[in-house]
């Protein structure tokens, strides 16, 4: 049994997974509402395990998603899953929302792009499911990189595809983006299988958030230190 949470983004998600041969049989899934990751995520976690008479005992990686996006939903997934880790043994896997994103486009050369907002985004190149590079880029960047000869096609995290004037990514509609659903903790899952077959776990004391980004508290300290 595998266990996934992903706190990135608006809503949260919790999955429960079960090896069988070369694929993750999806058993059991729960959404979390923004704001309530703290207080809620460890007891979703719980009653997700018990509806299927398990404990943690019973699940041989845990998976997360690290990053980019909300810092206080990455902080809150993040430091509950090297909790569960640490505390029952069970190695973990962190995989990248931009990853995840690139994925699910099912494309060979992406240019994944998230909202990050104040007209900011988080964007990530792969190839062929490896990553070229990730980083925080301004509107004008974003577009300029998904212009140049031989960018790979532009793939924006937009849940309401059939509406591209409510997109966040609608400064970038020159660019022809293609729109898919935010990937969620069971997407993670499946994502995360060959690591989990090939043992590639993740150091519990190195791991750290893919933030790809200061917040406003480390900006503002950088400051009073350079005054």
């Amino acid at each position: 049994m595998l266990l996934s949470l992903n706190t990135c983004g608006n809503t949260a998600s919790v999955a429960l997974g079960t090896v069988d041969k070369n694929e993750v049989r999806i058993v059991a899934t729960a959404e979390l509402a923004v704001r309530t990751y703290s207080a809620r995520l460890i007891p979703e976690i719980a009653a997700l395990l018990e509806s299927k008479y398990a404990t943690l005992r019973d699940v041989e990686a845990i998976v997360v998603v690290n990053g980019p996006g909300s810092f206080t939903g990455i902080r809150v997934g993040l430091s509950t899953a090297k909790g569960l880790a640490e505390g029952a043994g069970i190695p973990l896997i962190a995989v990248s929302r931009l990853a995840l994103l690139a994925n699910a486009a099912g494309l060979p050369h992406v240019l994944a792009a998230i909202d990050a907002g104040r007209g900011e985004y988080y964007v990530g190149e792969y190839r062929n499911g490896n990553k070229l590079s990730e980083m925080l880029l301004n509107g004008e960047e974003t577009v300029a990189m998904a212009q140049q000869p031989g960018a790979g096609v532009l793939v924006c995290d937009e849940s309401r595809a059939d509406d591209v004037s409510a997109s966040a990514c609608t400064a970038l509609a020159i660019c022809g983006p293609v729109y898919v659903q935010p990937p969620d903790a069971a997407e993670a899952l499946r994502f995360s299988l060959g690591r989990f077959r090939a043992g590639d776990f993740d150091d519990l004391e190195t791991l750290d958030a893919n933030y790809l980004r200061r917040s406003d508290a480390e900006v503002l300290r950088a400051a009073r230190v350079g005054a």
